[in-house]
């Protein structure tokens, strides 16, 4: 239950649920689904992050498939800019360019719309959470591709006992998280 008073990092602490062996035996899954059930604690989350992403500016806010579009939206909507989404390969319908990445078993490629973003753009690539950071890096090297520069990473959780943050700091220290473990 949530307190009055409580930071945000707490409240959403409160909320997300833990799974055991999910997706696999060993795996603790951070269930974020959730923070969903809670309008006031979304609206809370989303004024949250348009205050930190407002200063820098950005033309366009990547988000990930598909947790990433959950916030992704409507804080694009509050900052005024275009939400743009990446996704699985194959799911976007028109022509795309696509970036590989490593999975722990095997590879896996993200895809975005050829003409999505606009060269010399300021983007901020968000994603509900940062594990390894594969991801997240497949991102940006895929909004590099299409000429634009990635000025910030923003997640809603991070698990730093996976060290994401080594696989993306290089491309911008600005890396925000709401709630980490």
């Amino acid at each position: 239950m949530i307190q009055a008073g409580q930071s945000l990092g707490s409240k959403m602490k409160s909320v997300v649920r833990d799974v055991p062996d999910f997706p696999k035996p060993g795996i603790l899954f951070k269930d974020l689904s959730p923070l969903l059930k809670d309008s006031e604690l979304c609206k809370e989350i989303i004024r949250h992050l348009v205050t930190e992403l407002a200063p820098l500016k950005p033309d366009a806010l990547v988000c990930l498939e598909s947790r990433g579009f959950w916030f992704g939206l409507p804080v694009a909507l509050e900052l005024g800019i275009p939400m743009i989404p990446m996704r699985k390969q194959g799911k976007l319908p028109y022509t795309c360019i696509a970036q590989e990445y490593q999975l722990e078993y095997g590879t896996a490629k993200i895809e975005m719309h050829i003409d999505a973003l606009e060269k010399g753009w300021n983007v901020v690539v968000h994603d509900d959470l940062l594990a390894t950071g594969g991801t997240a890096e497949a991102a940006a090297k895929l909004v590099h591709k299409a000429g634009a520069k990635v000025s910030a990473f923003s997640f809603l959780v991070e698990l730093e006992f996976l060290e994401g943050r080594k696989a993306i700091k290089n491309t911008s220290e600005q890396i925000y998280s709401l709630l980490k473990y």
